[in-house]
């Protein structure tokens, strides 16, 4: 079990690109397998945003952007401030950006932690459009 995870992918797109696709709720699905839908308040989102989303259940979760800086930084809390999420995007050239994607608890256990796979396939998708 952890309480923590911390991945990395390097994507041959410009920042301004991934962090757009990265916060748009229409493109959540195409990346991340276990979200079917995702929805938004607001788009484009600032502090205060509220996103929400399900699998294949019709059970909602949801989160608020409590934390955010354009193409640079990106953060979601879940409704009690347990779980969190932070994108960091850092320009790397023109051509490539590092993007980091970071969650943890601050009581108890990550459930279902992401796996590198999912920022393959981020970047699969990025790269093939």
């Amino acid at each position: 079990m952890m309480r923590e995870n911390k991945i990395k992918v390097i994507i041959n797109k410009p920042v301004e690109v991934v962090f757009e696709f990265t916060t748009n709720p229409k493109n959540t699905h195409r990346w991340i397998p276990s979200i079917q839908e995702e929805i938004t308040d607001a788009y484009p989102p600032k502090v205060g945003t509220q996103y929400k989303n399900r699998g294949k259940s019709l059970v909602w979760d949801y989160y608020i952007v409590v934390e955010f800086d354009k193409n640079k930084i990106f953060t979601l809390s879940d409704a009690d401030g347990n779980y969190n999420v932070k994108y960091t995007y850092k320009r790397i050239n023109e051509r490539q950006t590092e993007m980091e994607y970071f969650e943890w608890m601050k009581k108890g256990e990550l459930t279902n932690p992401f796996r590198k796979e999912i920022l393959q396939n981020l970047k699969l998708v990025l790269e093939s459009t």
